[in-house]
Parts: C-alpha cells; sequence; structure tokens
C-alpha cells in the first residue's frame, strides 16, 4: 500500500545524502587546487568545474570562498591540532623538562595520522599551511588562533618552556622561522628527495624528511640570542 509519509522520509533522507556529498565533493576539488594552484589563483568558477557543481551550490554550503578555504583547512586542523595537543600533555607528564627536539618529535605522529583521513593527507596539509603562510592569508590566522587557540597555547607553552632564555618577542619570529622552514622543505620535497637519491643514495619517505628537519629546528629556535 502507498505510504505518503514513507515515501517523503525516503526522499529527505536522500535529498540529505545527494546535499553531503555534494558539499564533500566541493571540498575535495577545492583541497586540490588549493595546494597545487594556492588560494589567490584558484578560482571559485575553477573548482565549480571540478567538483562538477554551480556556484550556487557553493555559496549555499559555505557562504564565500574564504569560508571554503577555512572548511578545507578544518577538515585537518579537527584531527591535527587535539592529536598534537593530545601528545605534548603526555610528553610533558613523562618528563619534568622535554627538550624542543621531543616536542616536535611529539608532532610527528599526529601528522602522519592524517594519511589515514586523506590519501597523502600529510602532504596535502601542510602544503595548504604553506600557502597560507606565503600567501598572507591573514584571515586565516584569525581562525586558526580562534578555533584552535587553546591547543596552539598548549605548543607554544612547551616551547617557551624548553627555552626560558628565549623572550617572548624572539619566540615569536623563530616559531615563525620555524614555520617557513617547515613550508619550504614540504614545498620542495620531491625535488629535495630526487636531488639524495641521485647524488647521495637516499631514499626518504615523508616521515624521513619531517625526522630530518627537527633537529635543524630545535637548534634554530634555542640557540641563544646574540647580544
Amino acid at each position: 500500500m502507498f505510504n505518503l509519509n514513507e515515501c517523503f522520509k525516503l526522499f529527505q533522507g536522500h535529498g540529505m545524502a545527494s546535499r553531503s556529498d555534494t558539499k564533500t565533493r566541493i571540498l575535495d576539488a577545492a583541497e586540490k587546487l588549493f595546494a597545487e594552484r594556492g588560494f589567490s589563483e584558484t578560482s571559485l568558477r575553477l573548482i565549480t568545474s571540478k567538483a562538477e557543481v554551480n556556484l550556487a551550490s557553493v555559496n549555499y554550503h559555505f557562504g564565500s570562498k574564504k569560508e571554503l578555504i577555512r572548511a578545507v583547512l578544518a577538515r585537518y586542523l579537527d584531527v591535527f591540532m587535539p592529536a598534537a595537543a593530545a601528545e605534548i600533555k603526555r610528553l610533558n607528564a613523562a618528563s619534568s623538562q622535554a627538550s624542543l627536539e621531543e616536542i616536535f618529535s611529539s608532532l610527528v605522529n599526529p601528522l602522519l595520522d592524517l594519511n589515514k583521513l586523506r590519501t597523502e593527507g600529510t602532504t596535502i596539509f601542510l602544503q595548504l599551511l604553506g600557502r597560507g603562510y606565503i600567501e598572507s592569508q591573514g584571515h586565516l590566522r584569525w581562525f586558526i588562533t580562534t578555533h584552535y587557540g587553546q591547543h596552539l597555547d598548549t605548543f607554544v607553552s612547551a616551547v617557551s618552556a624548553s627555552a626560558p632564555h628565549i623572550p617572548p618577542a624572539e619566540m615569536f619570529w623563530r616559531l615563525h622561522f620555524t614555520l617557513g622552514t617547515i613550508v619550504f622543505t614540504m614545498a620542495s620535497a620531491d625535488a629535495l628527495n630526487d636531488i639524495a637519491a641521485a647524488e647521495f643514495g637516499e631514499h626518504n619517505d615523508i616521515e624521513a624528511v619531517i625526522r630530518k628537519v627537527i633537529p635543524y629546528m630545535a637548534a634554530g629556535v634555542s640557540v641563544p640570542v646574540a647580544s
């Protein structure tokens, strides 16, 4: 017997799934284009073409390009930031004075776990962060500090405690230099790995590259301030 209510529920459920699929397609297309081309060089028209949706769908789900950029990063930050903060807290609980190398190393597993979230998630996430850093996307700084400030504070506090001889203003610069190092390394990782393989017989994966840069960053952050 025809049941109008059941039919309506079925149609409603299908519509909700369809909207969810559309949103995911937009996010997936935007993520890939943002990582490859950058935020500024990627137009909404290019995203809608790749996602095979219309512009109205982007406006409906995200409202603006800035909101779409934040949503793309949030898929990673929502997973990485709490996990990274938890690792640092565990490290602090196990050691009265963790070293900078230990603090930076505690971020490796949360970073690598992003590969479980998305194929090549670690690389894509770091590329997206690099794009935001290079292109001076000021709204991303506001978004990250507003939504993930508590987790950031956990990291900054741990680093500052491990290098108490570094004044806060100097630490601000050094942490940005550290981020710049990661950005450059990840942006050039494929080329650097090719050179290392050809000239030194090294064969590195993403984890090996990240672990190579940690001692360099730790030494740079902790070096005494020149008088």
